[in-house]
């Protein structure tokens, strides 16, 4: 891996964000880690029009940001800090994925529904509104880094994994569980997973295996 492959690779999720309509006009943001730095989307860019050389460069640790060019996303502290939290993080994805929102509107705390929800994404926390791109969401946020996913009320979500394919895989997996719940509440009452149920599903080798091989998958 390079900072140029990184680069390329985040051109190619910023595509799919948006082609799978998780994003509208210049919102959202991306980001990876790679050898003390993140690449993060520009701001004042819709994400598919990024250029593999118009991915901003920061150091982690000073937040400088090391070459030459376009400003950060104004939520560039919310990605800074977080990698300064979690050193296992290695992407994150902030969106605005429609049913996450509206699910935002009504509720608060997601529950486990179906297998791929509990594999693959597990809990996702719920963060009050608070004002976007300031360092008061950002800290928000970084309370609750350990969970992959985080929705945030009235805004969007946040989720992170280990590289880019896992960041976004869990943002898709989180959106469609928010949609099934919508419907299924606009029946009845969901029928949702039990702690039991929930661990049996995590504890399986072969949801293990998927897991694994989720990381290697280019």
């Amino acid at each position: 891996m390079s900072s140029q492959a990184i680069r390329e690779e985040l051109c190619k999720y910023a595509q799919k964000t948006v082609s799978n309509k998780l994003v509208v006009g210049p919102g959202g943001n991306l980001s990876a880690r790679f050898e003390g730095k993140m690449y993060l989307s520009p701001s004042g860019f819709a994400l598919d029009e990024i250029k593999p050389e118009q991915w901003v460069e920061v150091d982690i640790e000073t937040g400088h940001i090391t070459d030459i060019g376009l400003r950060p996303s104004s939520e560039v502290l919310m990605h800074l800090y977080a990698y300064r939290q979690n050193p296992n993080i290695g992407a994150m994805v902030h969106t605005h994925p429609p049913y996450c929102i509206a699910f935002t509107l009504v509720e608060k705390e997601l529950p486990i529904m179906f297998p791929d929800q509990a594999a693959l994404v597990g809990k996702t926390v719920y963060v009050d509104y608070v004002l976007p791109t300031t360092d008061k969401l950002a800290d928000a946020v970084v309370a609750k880094i350990e969970h992959a996913s985080i929705l945030l009320g009235n805004h969007g979500l946040v989720t992170t994994g280990r590289n880019l394919r896992e960041a976004y895989y869990r943002t898709e997996v989180v959106e469609e569980s928010a949609k099934i719940f919508l419907i299924a509440t606009a029946i009845k009452q969901p029928k949702v997973l039990t702690k039991e149920e929930f661990e049996e599903i995590a504890s399986l080798e072969s949801e293990a295996y998927r897991i694994e091989l989720l990381q290697k998958m280019k």
